[in-house]
């Protein structure tokens, strides 16, 4: 019939197919929450392309949790292209059929999608609830905490901006070392730590291919964001909109810039640069760090003192 089933109606036909009355279980993505069924050994996903990473990677624990041998045909459609990141998603899929595989999908999900989350709030793949960075981070607080370390560390900027950069297994083959380089470009808050970061990669990988390139910018843009004070970048049309409790200094960056800066509240500065900056995402990293890390580099911001810091000479 149509509609919803009920929760009698739902038990009952469940309770056919784990007894055996019935050999086929024709149902939603809702057996992914966990219904254990030893005896079924084999699952059929239909339109494959359309789940997400995590959701194929708990769909196909459902079955092969006994001893028998399981299978799981993932079903494509005949009459629309499959995209390429759902082909990607695929692949992994195949790829990591074996134990310890929930850190690698987690790992892949991340790449797939693009580091882009890894450097904001949101993070992809589930890490232990938290996340693989939030973790790092977390861990990394408490030990600064447990060390009396009291230096204060310049804020995280979140970037919303139209630009994914990402490591490619070709560059770093190896799984943990790929991880590894995405934590070590996370946490770098300074531009000395992120210069020593990138050349080491230069030195054990070579040059940087374009996509691992543009998340190198992009990691610059945020520390050089966060030690401006901005608490947020975004794309929103045609206008770039910074967030921060500082608009004045931001003002003075944009007054030599190109386009048009207005700040619309004492928190909030928006600049319409001119079209042909925002498009392609190259370029538009090439304008952010012009504006953002340049001057920053050629002449680093005042370092403000404590007032009731002592001087001693």
């Amino acid at each position: 019939g149509h509609g919803q089933m009920s929760a009698g109606e739902l038990e009952k036909v469940m309770l056919r197919f784990m007894r055996r009355k019935v050999d086929i279980l024709v149902s939603t993505t809702i057996i992914e929450s966990g219904i254990d069924i030893p005896t079924a050994n084999t699952m059929i996903i239909n339109d494959a392309d359309r789940f997400g990473l995590a959701d194929l990677h708990q769909l196909r624990g459902r079955v092969g949790r006994y001893k028998h041998r399981a299978y799981c045909y993932l079903l494509l459609p005949v009459d629309r292209p499959v995209t390429d990141t759902a082909r990607r998603r695929l692949k992994a899929i195949e790829q990591y059929a074996m134990l310890g595989a929930g850190f690698k999908i987690a790992m892949r999900d991340l790449e797939i999608r693009g580091a882009g989350n890894l450097l904001g709030r949101e993070q992809s793949g589930h890490i232990a609830a938290v996340g693989y960075q939030m973790y790092c981070t977390l861990l990394e607080q408490e030990a600064k905490r447990l060390r009396q370390d009291t230096t204060p560390e310049p804020g995280r900027t979140h970037l919303e901006l139209p630009v994914g950069g990402r490591i490619e297994s070709s560059h770093i083959p190896n799984e943990r070392y790929r991880m590894e380089a995405y934590r070590q470009l996370s946490r770098a808050m300074t531009f000395e730590a992120y210069d020593a970061v990138v050349s080491s990669f230069r030195q054990a990988y070579g040059e940087p291919p374009s996509q691992m390139q543009m998340l190198l910018d992009l990691t610059e843009i945020r520390i050089a964001a966060g030690q401006l004070g901005i608490d947020s970048l975004k794309l929103d049309g045609p206008d770039l909109i910074f967030k921060t409790p500082q608009p004045r200094q931001l003002e003075t960056l944009l007054a030599e810039a190109p386009g048009r800066a207005s700040l619309i509240d004492a928190h909030t500065v928006y600049w319409r640069p001119p079209s042909n900056y925002l498009d392609p995402p190259k370029t538009l990293l090439a304008v952010l760090r012009k504006l953002l890390v340049r001057p920053l580099r050629e002449s680093p911001p005042p370092v403000q003192e404590p007032a009731a810091a002592s001087r001693t000479s």
